[in-house]
């Protein structure tokens, strides 16, 4: 595994000194855990904006749901 070093305020220290009562093995379990999650929220929120963006689209785009309703009148024949 890579190694990193970086900078924290004490209040993050004291917070991974508490891993173990948060049920982790270690500080470095936690932290691996905790960005994951980020990572994970980040690449949601990502896909949420997206998925408005494509609605956005839809909702203006006339020819696109008379397209849409078309292909799904085909499915149900």
């Amino acid at each position: 595994m890579t190694q990193a070093q970086f900078n924290l305020e004490e209040s993050e220290i004291q917070f991974l000194n508490r891993f173990q009562q948060y049920g982790f093995r270690d500080r470095d379990e936690l932290i691996r855990a905790a960005l994951n999650k980020l990572r994970q929220e980040l690449e949601n929120k990502s896909l949420e904006e997206s998925a408005d963006l494509y609605a956005e689209i839809y909702e203006q785009d006339r020819e696109l749901q008379e397209l849409t309703e078309s292909a799904l009148l085909d499915l149900t024949e």
